[in-house]
């Protein structure tokens, strides 16, 4: 395994400009390629158009509340979770939406009891008579996940740079990735039998064996029937915000852990990230999970996250947050941060909103450090949701001042230095 540097302690000063605000717990934020709007996704179910101006439309793109179960108002990690637009939208107007359904039980009686919800990618295109207005004659499913608890879903959707559609998925959600859906004995992590825990890679323009989707002859077990030829890379917890590096295409996935750890991942194809088998770069024992034993077997075959810091939760000593939240590659006009990963974390705190903003840069050694940004202007940063890019290489903070999907309070900022 590779060593992983510590985190760093420098200051970076940053400011958060209002960019829009009264949406509803805004989870991604997209530009298509070519396009001068931006479209951002509401957790209870709306996409909304933000034009050239930084308008942002009153009427939706798209509206699928229909299809998505009763949020809890107080917290909810179900929703409308992920947006990507076709590497050809311009010409085939296609886009795809990533959300939680009613369980899809399929007369399997234990499912319909004791399983929550299917999580669903879906094909939509665009109407032919208004660019601002999906056809809500036309929809696809591509892929259909049934999932045994409400919680760590992942779902974040996007296209490489290969024209492939890559779709993150958590463990299944509760604690440990054990109970009612979860093996057990290894961790749905660790079971590349099935789609729980993963980053997944298909093909939806390419359909093929009677499924939606194609399977890209690369990846690691195209043709492999003992393990699901759909998985890209494997031992994934809550793979909560990826991105593409817009320069060289390398994927960064930040993967919320457990009580103790937090950590950050560049994703490659066939690597095992480690979990349930590791908590970041911590041995972890699912039986005594804020007990971290100081072995754990042979671990050649796991990837060390870049990046790792304190979970409040059970290291309050020098802690940076409970939650990680997956950012971008800066690629704007600030000289000073090209290169470097901005990335957040939801909050310090559950009970107070308290979101942190961080930079992450890779040495010439390949080993990254983290520095904790100060936002000038703020005493309290807002729950940090999300982040957001758009095609010059800017990158926004998505914010909400509660911690359930309620209302249309909340608010979009733009990251600048302070000084």
């Amino acid at each position: 395994m590779a060593t992983l540097s510590l985190a760093a302690h420098a200051e970076v000063k940053v400011k958060l400009e209002p960019y829009v605000t009264g949406v509803n717990a805004p989870l991604a934020m997209v530009q298509p390629a070519g396009d001068d709007r931006k479209f951002v996704i509401e957790q209870f179910g709306r996409v909304r158009v933000i034009d050239k101006d930084g308008k942002l439309s009153a009427e939706p793109f798209i509206d699928i509340r229909a299809k998505i179960p009763t949020l809890w108002s107080d917290f909810d990690e179900r929703g409308l979770l992920g947006i990507t637009f076709h590497p050809d939208f311009a010409n085939n107007g296609k886009f795809y939406l990533a959300y939680s359904a009613p369980i899809n039980f399929q007369l399997d009686l234990a499912k319909q009891f004791w399983w929550d919800h299917t999580n669903v990618v879906e094909e939509y295109m665009v109407s032919k008579d208004d660019a601002n207005v999906a056809d809500t004659s036309y929809s696809r499913i591509i892929t259909s996940i049934d999932w045994p608890q409400f919680n760590h879903n992942g779902h974040w959707i996007d296209f490489g740079k290969d024209g492939m559609l890559y779709i993150s998925t958590g463990d299944g959600g509760y604690a440990n990735d054990w109970g009612i859906g979860h093996n057990v004995t290894e961790g749905n992590g660790q079971d590349d039998t099935q789609l729980l825990g993963k980053i997944l890679r298909v093909d939806p323009d390419n359909p093929a064996d009677g499924k939606p989707y194609g399977i890209p002859s690369d990846n690691p077990y195209a043709d492999d029937f003992d393990h699901a030829p759909e998985i890209w890379a494997t031992g994934m917890r809550n793979p909560w915000r990826c991105s593409f590096d817009m320069e060289d295409g390398r994927l960064f996935c930040a993967d919320v852990q457990q009580n103790s750890y937090e950590e950050v991942d560049i994703v490659e194809v066939g690597k095992n990230y480690g979990w349930r088998r590791m908590e970041a770069d911590k041995c972890f024992d699912y039986v005594k999970p804020n007990d971290h034993p100081d072995e754990c077997g042979d671990t050649s075959d796991l990837t060390l996250p870049i990046i790792v810091y304190n979970n409040c939760t059970a290291i309050p000593d020098d802690c940076k947050g409970i939650s990680v939240t997956g950012g971008y590659v800066y690629r704007g006009a600030h000289d000073a941060w090209k290169g470097k990963y901005i990335f957040g974390d939801w909050s310090k705190s559950f009970a107070e909103m308290d979101g942190q903003i961080f930079v992450g840069t890779e040495g010439d050694d390949g080993k990254w450090t983290m520095d904790v940004a100060e936002v000038v202007g703020m005493d309290k940063v807002p729950y940090i949701l999300a982040f957001a890019q758009d095609s010059d290489g800017e990158v926004y903070a998505l914010t909400s001042i509660t911690t359930g999907p309620v209302g249309s309070l909340d608010t979009i900022y733009k990251i600048v230095p302070a000084e």
